[in-house]
């Protein structure tokens, strides 16, 4: 329950509503709040030292992002994550991602390739330093961000933004994605070294085969999940 989360603390004013979203977000990939837990308005606003309005607005745009859903009569919850919702959310990242990585590379490349080849050293750096999953999979979003605003078009960034915590969320509730970080990392390299050859077709291929492979891992940690659990 919501009443067990202790900590949130007063806010100030400035750009409340989004605050309290951001709050509210790290709460729920960190842990903190749980899959399936009911998020009642009067007790964030009142460890929040806020009204409830600001609360309720930023519940609304989780839900509108797909980390909370709102249930007629009873409020809002941490939206709770099943192999069905992640698959259908993986098809939607391929027909976003592959778009705009054949954008990207046939109009972008040479100034998308720094920040990308960075981002992959920060994913090996991290599997150096054995950092936690939410550390791996905040580094592998932002490869996939990059992704799409390097392609220039706006509505690709704003869609996989919706999408992002959402996808965080699914990895959070299964705990893991690859066993070796390190081979997290160099899944990587394929998408940059054909965005370096300049070769649409060829990263296309490489970011829908990268997807792909994340999906079927992901969904599968799923099902063994309820699999082991008790009858």
């Amino acid at each position: 329950m919501l009443a067990e989360h202790s900590g949130f603390v007063p806010l100030n004013r400035d750009g409340l509503v989004d605050r309290v979203a951001k709050t509210l977000v790290d709460a729920i990939l960190s842990g903190g709040i749980p899959s399936g837990a009911r998020l009642a308005e009067s007790t964030i606003a009142r460890q929040m030292d806020l009204s409830r309005a600001p609360v309720r607005e930023a519940l609304r745009l989780l839900e509108s992002s797909g980390l909370v859903e709102y249930r007629t009569n009873r409020g809002f919850f941490v939206k709770v994550v099943s192999a069905v919702s992640v698959s259908d959310l993986y098809d939607l990242r391929i027909l976003l991602e592959t778009a705009a990585i054949r954008r990207l590379t046939e109009t972008n490349a040479e100034a998308a390739l720094p920040a990308l080849r960075a981002q992959v050293a920060e994913l090996h750096r991290l599997a150096d330093e054995e950092a936690d999953l939410m550390a791996h999979v905040s580094a592998d979003m932002q490869f996939h961000r990059l992704i799409c605003e390097s392609s220039g078009n706006l509505r690709f960034l704003q869609l996989f933004d919706q999408i992002a915590n959402e996808t965080k969320l699914g990895l959070l509730v299964i705990g893991r994605l690859y066993d070796d970080s390190h081979q997290m990392a160099e899944t990587h390299e394929p998408i940059v070294e054909a965005i370096a050859l300049h070769d649409a077709d060829r990263a296309v291929a490489a970011i829908s085969y990268h997807i792909s492979v994340a999906k079927e891992l992901v969904t599968q940690h799923f099902f063994d999940q309820q699999e082991s659990k008790p009858e």
